[in-house]
């Protein structure tokens, strides 16, 4: 899996704008929306990502410094994503201690993102939720009765029925 391409795909999914800066080796993706910037390293190793991933946000940064001190309130969300495909068990605490260090940016640190799935989750954080209830319409009146145990059955039936707002809150207001 391409973890560069990929990242850059569900970053766009998610709303940011994406991309590459050739300046460092390899290149980094840049992401950012109205709220969050960020940039995403991805290395061959979780040795190289353990001992690189300072230089690779210094480096970043200081490139990036001007338009970061002009951005505003969202220069307070920038975060730096260090991903490596190896699964390196004996690297997952150091890994992912990375993330307790806020000096700079906020930080994502993940190995063994080999899959679709792992990078959604190495993502998460910067991603909205996906999760959609699915609510049966022809079940929605029986749902609301029986999670409405506290509300007079005359409030309750005008609320389910044709009654206006403020007929419902007359209801309301008269059954206390």
């Amino acid at each position: 899996m391409d973890i560069h391409t990929q990242s850059e795909l569900i970053l766009r999914e998610a709303g940011y704008e994406t991309w590459t800066w050739p300046g460092a080796q390899p290149p980094t993706t840049c992401f950012e929306n109205q709220s969050i910037v960020g940039f995403l390293y991805v290395f061959e190793t979780a040795q190289e990502l353990l001992s690189d991933w300072k230089n690779k946000q210094d480096q970043v940064l200081a490139r990036h410094a001007i338009a970061l001190r002009s951005a505003g309130a969202k220069a307070w969300n920038v975060y730096s994503v260090f991903l490596t495909a190896e699964h390196a068990p004996n690297f997952r605490r150091s890994v992912e201690k990375l993330e307790e260090d806020f000096s700079m940016t906020r930080k994502i640190a993940r190995h063994g993102v080999q899959t679709i799935d792992d990078l959604e989750n190495a993502l998460m954080p910067l991603v909205p939720l996906k999760a959609r209830p699915v609510i049966n319409n022809t079940d929605l009146d029986e749902r609301v009765r029986k999670r409405s145990k506290d509300i007079s059955p005359e409030a309750l039936e005008g609320f389910l029925g044709t009654a206006s707002p403020a007929e419902v809150a007359e209801l309301l207001r008269s059954k206390r």
